[in-house]
């Protein structure tokens, strides 16, 4: 009689508790062994070496911040803990932190979008996938993270690109509106547009100019 292999040991961080109780439920009914629950990316990191879980299944966006709490956590449990296999179930693809997650080259991986998961089959797959080595990533974060490997600065209009030299100048808004003859709006607008493609939309508007610049700099 041959003895049954031992249930993965899956823990699941998600925000929301509707979620993440379902997916308990789901895992259990799975065979898996659902070893911690947790609403936060910093509670599981302090538990999970005690807990020695197979696959840890993180929601990407989670507090205090709600922006990338998840997928950093991720890259932290991969450095800390190399065995364990990664799984973020989001939303959103965070293109920053996901290609960190992915430049090792290293399996044990996921990256799926909650709205695209087809079945709870597809779901039990990708974990058994990511548990046994493997790397399951959705297409459409395929598509995003090939896009932000080209050189976003290519993707700024003419504009934008004459707006993000006066920028490098050191001139502000009235600065660039007087010199290119547009008003105070549409370099604002133009700005705007800038930090978009150079992916800067989430910190203070005088951080993002210096970004802005160094990356004009670098190019």
């Amino acid at each position: 009689m041959h003895a049954h292999p031992p249930a993965l040991r899956v823990v699941v961080a998600d925000d929301s508790v509707l979620l993440r109780e379902g997916l308990v439920r789901l895992f259990d009914e799975a065979g898996f062994d659902t070893v911690g629950a947790y609403g936060d990316a910093d509670a599981l990191l302090t538990d999970v070496g005690e807990l020695r879980p197979d696959v840890v299944v993180l929601d990407v966006r989670m507090p205090p911040t709600f922006r990338d709490e998840g997928v950093r956590a991720a890259v932290r449990l991969r450095s800390e803990h190399p065995g364990v296999g990664v799984l973020l179930l989001s939303q959103y693809v965070e293109g920053t932190y996901a290609q960190e997650l992915l430049a090792a080259g290293e399996g044990g991986v996921g990256y799926l979008l909650k709205d695209r998961v087809a079945s709870l089959d597809e779901l039990q797959d990708a974990i058994t996938r990511v548990a046994d080595g493997g790397t399951v990533l959705d297409p459409q974060v395929v598509r995003e993270l090939l896009v932000r490997r080209t050189d976003p600065l290519e993707s700024l209009t003419p504009r934008e690109s004459e707006v993000l030299q006066l920028m490098a100048e050191g001139r502000t808004n009235a600065g660039i509106a007087s010199r290119l003859v547009i008003g105070v709006g549409a370099v604002e607008k133009n700005v705007t547009a800038i930090f978009q493609k150079l992916g800067l939309e989430d910190s203070g508007n005088d951080h993002r100019r210096v970004l802005a610049v160094l990356a004009f700099l670098q190019h």
